[in-house]
């Protein structure tokens, strides 16, 4: 399979349609789960829209990350989902999320930042188009508190060498990759929001960030990779926590957006928008945050439906003979209270508060848990259960109604099929609904 992806052009029309003012934007699609891949495929063949799906370092990377694929191995999984879909080449775009030393942080800075270029390299040999670079966090050897910007910024300068060095093994057709840079970005996966919200990042903080990225690029001969810096990530005063959902407030942000569209030919990336209202994300797009991530709010309506379909398998198939229920729930929190490394520094409370989190928290820690072979598998039971009903029946749609209310109107439409995964995709492509409104697709 080639590791050429061609969304490239589509991309760079799309952050000048935004500079130019107008309403386009790209939605970043930060999730491995294969259905939430397959729903976000689907929605951008049927609407011609632009699929970028992206891969955080812990996520995806040389050792397997948590969910087991390297990035060639994560490239392959994203291009079937992407064909089986009917959406060409020239529609996706695969990119690289807090690429820097993030899962490698407890080991000396040196070693840590070995493995981040390690890892860089091997996404530019798969084909990954964008790379977000992020050597912002401090490694076991450094001083306490933030990673200082120069520091920071010498560290992605040597990320950008690796992914240049990588890049010149490639057949000249292959797209040179683009590039977001910025220290101020939210801890991969979101963060708690205090009461009064994240706080925005100031014009001087992106004014001196630029700076010193662009002269630390030109110090080390990357003026080429300089010109393919296609986005900077601030905070623009969006971020969730367990339970609370900080909501864009344009008039706070109001300096921000202004300065990048007067003074540098970028746009902003905005990192957990997940859970904004549709105003607020068409608001951000128009204000110039033209690249939307988004993942927890997608495997979150992911774990909505199987939950809701696991209540449809109680109420249908609990009572009949030989019939395995699948324990889907059941299953996740035993795996999640057995091995609590994804979860225990992120929660606090007491017993019940935690066992609450685990399942329904906004961080949606339970993300982490899916890949495991023993949830893997009462997933698949769960939609063999329902798919493979008794004497052909349908599931009632009754128990639509009570459980997927949503969808029960789209089947009685006879717009969606009542079967269990792709009543689980339509939840994911209502929360993808109003990224594509934001971003002006369909």
């Amino acid at each position: 399979m080639s590791a050429t992806l061609g969304g490239a052009s589509r991309f760079h029309d799309l952050l000048a349609a935004n500079r130019r003012g107008e309403r386009a934007g790209v939605t970043s699609i930060c999730a491995a789960e294969p259905l939430v891949l397959e729903a976000a495929a689907a929605r951008a063949a049927r609407r011609g829209g632009l699929l970028c799906i992206e891969s955080t370092a812990s996520q995806v990377n040389q050792g397997g990350g948590y969910t087991g694929l390297t990035p060639a191995a994560f490239r392959d999984v994203v291009a079937k989902v992407a064909a089986a879909a009917g959406l060409p080449p020239a529609g996706l775009v695969l990119g690289g999320d807090h690429l820097g030393p993030y899962p490698w942080r407890a080991r000396p800075a040196a070693e840590a930042m070995a493995a981040a270029q390690e890892l860089v390299r091997a996404c530019v040999l798969a084909g990954y188009g964008k790379l977000h670079l992020d050597a912002s966090m401090a490694c076991a050897d450094d001083p306490g508190g933030l990673l200082d910007d120069v520091t920071a910024t010498e560290r992605a300068v040597d990320l950008c060498r690796a992914a240049e060095a990588a890049r010149d093994e490639l057949t000249a057709a292959a797209p040179p990759p683009m590039y977001v840079i910025g220290t101020e970005v939210p801890a991969p996966g979101g963060e708690v929001a205090g009461a009064a919200g994240p706080r925005v990042t100031s014009v001087a903080a992106v004014e001196r960030t630029l700076t010193v990225a662009r002269d630390g690029f030109a110090g080390a001969g990357l003026d080429d990779a300089w010109e393919r810096v296609v986005a900077v990530v601030v905070q623009p005063g969006v971020e969730f926590g367990d339970e609370t959902v900080a909501d864009y407030d344009h008039a706070a942000a109001e300096r921000l957006s202004g300065y990048l569209r007067r003074e540098w030919p970028l746009v902003y990336e905005a990192h957990s928008t997940d859970y904004q209202t549709p105003a607020a994300l068409a608001r951000l797009v128009d204000d110039g945050f033209a690249i939307l991530k988004v993942g927890p709010w997608l495997t979150f309506a992911f774990r909505e439906a199987l939950f809701a379909l696991e209540s449809i398998e109680r109420d249908w198939l609990g009572g009949r003979r030989g019939v395995e229920l699948s324990a889907v729930r059941l299953t996740l929190e035993r795996e999640m209270v057995a091995q609590p490394g994804h979860w225990a520094a992120y929660y606090s409370g007491d017993a019940e508060a935690l066992r609450l989190k685990r399942a329904f928290s906004y961080s949606d820690r339970c993300r982490y848990y899916w890949p495991r072979p023993s949830v893997r598998a009462a997933v698949q039971r769960l939609l063999t259960n329902l798919s493979e009903r008794p004497a052909g029946a349908l599931i009632p749609a009754t128990l639509i109604s009570q459980y997927l209310p949503e969808q029960y109107d789209a089947v009685r439409a006879g717009e969606l099929r009542a079967e269990p995964a792709a009543l689980v995709r339509d939840n994911i492509g209502r929360v993808l609904a109003g990224y594509d409104a934001a971003c002006g697709v369909g």
